[in-house]
């Protein structure tokens, strides 16, 4: 697995707005040399319809890390939202529910989602204000529920949250949601990995989680947040990468994805990322993966 020209990497956010300061997009080249960041087409920051231009119109062949939850839980119920008629069967299902209640949302925003009678029920969306359907029966812990990659990932050292989580600085929720819609949008122009076969050639989307790059990059100790050029940088030389131009603060939006881009570049050719124990055809088709969480 060597195809690959460019390694892309984006920190997503899912916050309200047309721009967004908690995006972030680098890119490391497959030849060598640094990680770079992208600049945005705007000084105010990144909008989430330009992330979708960017990977509609890649020309060179690029393995592409989101770091968003491609789906949501379906194994451990056999449906995204038991019990609701209109339980889609599949990623691309969801993907498709999602963005049609959002029509009216800017932005790919997910706010009509959310609002919607049935859906709400199965998300926290504040401190005590929980779903009636955001546990199963008989839950062992309060944290919600997971998919098969991110048990993967939790045996890679660390913790993910679960998607229907849309409370605290860590919750993927929202940003999980927007990132879906944006999906919705590509299918056709850029495979989806492993919701679509892996292309024999071209680009290729991927999921991915920046704080277990950091972790499998050799960031050690409860934290992966890396706010300084020195830390960068020091976990990019782990990964056989030279170091970024810098001293002093590094906003963690940059690091992760600087970080993530040398690390895709790093493991891309790892069979053993493509082949998790675990990722069955029907998990592909339904939860997606976590790319590294083997």
């Amino acid at each position: 697995m060597t195809r690959f020209s460019h390694f892309l990497a984006v920190d997503w956010s899912g916050a309200k707005g047309t721009r967004q300061k908690g995006i972030a997009v680098a890119v490391a080249q497959a030849h060598g040399g640094p990680p770079a960041l992208v600049a945005p087409p705007d000084i105010k920051g990144w909008a989430r319809t330009e992330v979708l231009v960017l990977l509609r119109s890649l020309t060179e062949p690029t393995l592409v890390g989101l770091d968003l939850g491609i789906s949501l839980p379906h194994a451990d119920a056999g449906a995204f939202f038991p019990d609701w008629h209109a339980s889609p069967p599949d990623a691309r299902a969801l993907w498709r529910l999602i963005d049609t209640l959002c029509t009216h949302d800017p932005n790919f925003e997910a706010t009509g989602f959310l609002a919607h009678t049935e859906a709400a029920r199965y998300f926290r969306h504040g401190a005590g204000a929980e779903g009636d359907r955001f546990l199963l029966p008989g839950a062992a812990t309060r944290e919600g529920r997971f998919r098969i990659a991110e048990h993967a990932q939790r045996s890679a050292g660390v913790r993910p949250v679960s998607n229907f989580n849309l409370v605290g600085a860590a919750q993927v929720g929202k940003s999980s949601l927007t990132g879906m819609r944006m999906l919705h949008h590509v299918a056709g122009k850029v495979p989806v990995w492993p919701i679509d076969p892996l292309p024999a050639e071209g680009s290729v989307v991927t999921e991915i989680y920046t704080a277990m790059a950091a972790r499998l990059g050799g960031v050690k100790g409860t934290a992966t947040k890396l706010r300084s050029y020195e830390a960068l940088n020091d976990a990019l030389d782990t990964l056989g990468s030279p170091p970024v131009p810098g001293t002093g603060h590094v906003d963690d939006h940059s690091s992760d994805a600087l970080l993530t881009a040398a690390w895709l570049r790093h493991v891309h050719s790892d069979r053993a990322m493509w082949h998790p124990a675990r990722l069955t055809p029907k998990i592909a088709c339904t939860e997606g993966w976590t790319f590294g969480a083997v």
